[in-house]
């Protein structure tokens, strides 16, 4: 056992070896979160970090390995041969918030090896506090560039939307509290009178979820100001694996 002191001394130093490891403090600078400009030697880890690159950069990444993993010509196989680099840190490209429908594998649907993809996984793929808090974190700490909303065709969680708001369907234990997160998109999509509700309830949810992070202040939406970060949205076809990207 420690005495206090000596407790808050040792949580002190493992909270720094956290931060050095993560690389917090350049991103946190590059973020502006410090309340001071950024210093020559944040901008010289900035751009050493294999993930500085432009949102535009990031999305042709994820665009060409998409077209790759619907031929069945993915090249991310060699699981083994990045593990020890992955141990020292991580450099993600870009940020997925994705359905948590075991179908929907966003590393093998753009074709990103471990450690290339932050993933934030909901049931209905929407922007919640706590999903917020995580992308702001891969933002501001791991600099990530772009920001994906990844629908997909088929969605579980949409549906049961759509089934509570045409027949006021009653649903067991927190279900309910997922739904009402869903409804805003859900209704304004079928406000349209679309002719296929739950396709159009699809991409409106992700359209609405684009829309909150890049209003996200002050963390994603300064970054998205200042042209450091993208947010696009996209929905995940299972049947063809692949990803059609939506007008915001």
């Amino acid at each position: 056992m420690c005495d206090r002191d000596e407790c808050l001394d040792a949580r002190a130093s493992i909270s720094r070896r956290f931060l050095l490891a993560a690389g917090a403090g350049a991103a946190l600078a590059g973020a502006g979160l410090a309340g001071r400009p950024r210093s020559a030697r944040a901008d010289s880890l900035a751009a050493v970090r294999p993930n500085a690159i432009a949102p535009d950069e990031a999305l042709r990444r994820l665009v060409d390995g998409n077209a790759r993993y619907a031929v069945n010509t993915a090249r991310n196989k060699d699981l083994l041969a990045s593990r020890a680099a992955q141990a020292a840190g991580q450099y993600p490209i870009a940020g997925i918030v994705s359905c948590a429908d075991s179908r929907v594998v966003p590393e093998l649907a753009f074709d990103q090896g471990p450690g290339e993809l932050f993933v934030v996984r909901l049931a209905g793929n929407f922007v919640d506090d706590y999903g917020l808090a995580s992308l702001e974190y891969g933002v501001a700490s791991l600099g990530v560039p772009l920001i994906v909303v990844l629908g997909h065709s088929s969605c579980g969680a949409i549906a049961a939307t759509l089934k509570v708001l045409k027949e006021n369907a009653v649903l067991p234990g927190q279900l309910p509290k997922l739904v009402d997160a869903l409804k805003p998109a859900v209704a304004a999509a079928q406000a349209r009178n679309p002719a296929d509700p739950l396709d159009e309830a699809i991409a409106e949810n992700v359209r609405v979820n684009v829309r909150r992070l890049q209003g996200a202040t002050p963390v994603v939406a300064e970054a998205v100001q200042s042209g450091r970060v993208k947010i696009v949205g996209g929905v995940y076809d299972i049947a063809s694996g692949k990803v059609a990207m939506l007008q915001a």
